[in-house]
């Protein structure tokens, strides 16, 4: 089972079919025993980093998010998802993220278009299982924040808006994608694929 986790600011409806469409048992849930009991969990996210782990506070679900990931069960961060991974992000003030890899997350800055939106093509920087068998390509940003990695190595994939911009990050059992997987067509459903055969997840 794969739990998409419910803290009230997740584009769960887009993420739970796509999950659906990969075949694979999936509940949408914010029940901590649920979400601690799953092979694999999905941190999606939109909205602003602060309201964002509000809520997660609010709910005690920062706690269990931070307690799966030490499980060593697969998580994957979606978009804010992915930011509320870092130590910190900068949006409207500087608030504590789940600090499960380091670095912060900032606001683009320069004399162009924000926020990021549209299709940019991939650069894998790494090897990782996640990345296993895809060949870089287009996916679909939204965003007017994006993360910087304290360490080069959590950083496998990044694309071009006017600098590097970080597009997947990884670390272990911690997988973030800054982009919308399941509005990338092909290529963002066979990254979510590799994803589901990393939990091991019963097919339905």
């Amino acid at each position: 089972m794969i739990a998409i986790i419910d803290y009230g600011m997740g584009n769960l409806h887009s993420v739970s079919k796509a999950v659906e469409r990969l075949g694979r048992d999936m509940v949408v849930t914010s029940d901590p025993e649920a979400i601690l009991a799953a092979d694999g969990a999905i941190l999606p996210g939109v909205g602003a980093f602060g309201d964002a782990m509000a809520n997660l506070r609010g709910t005690g679900l920062a706690d269990v998010v931070q307690a799966y990931a030490a499980s060593g069960k697969p998580l994957l961060g979606i978009c804010l998802g992915m930011q509320l991974l870092f130590t910190e992000g900068e949006e409207h003030g500087v608030h504590r993220g789940l600090d499960l890899l380091p670095g912060r997350v900032v606001r683009f800055q320069g004399d162009y278009k924000v926020p990021h939106m549209g299709w940019n093509e991939l650069t894998f920087k790494q090897t990782s299982p996640l990345l296993e068998g895809v060949d870089p390509g287009h996916v679909y940003f939204v965003h007017s924040y994006h993360a910087l990695p304290e360490q080069s190595s959590d950083l496998l994939a990044v694309a071009d808006y006017h600098q590097p911009v970080t597009a997947i990050v990884g670390r272990g059992n911690l997988f973030g994608m800054q982009f919308h997987p399941e509005k990338s067509g092909d290529l963002g459903m066979a990254l979510l694929r590799n994803f589901t055969d990393l939990t091991g997840a019963k097919r339905k």
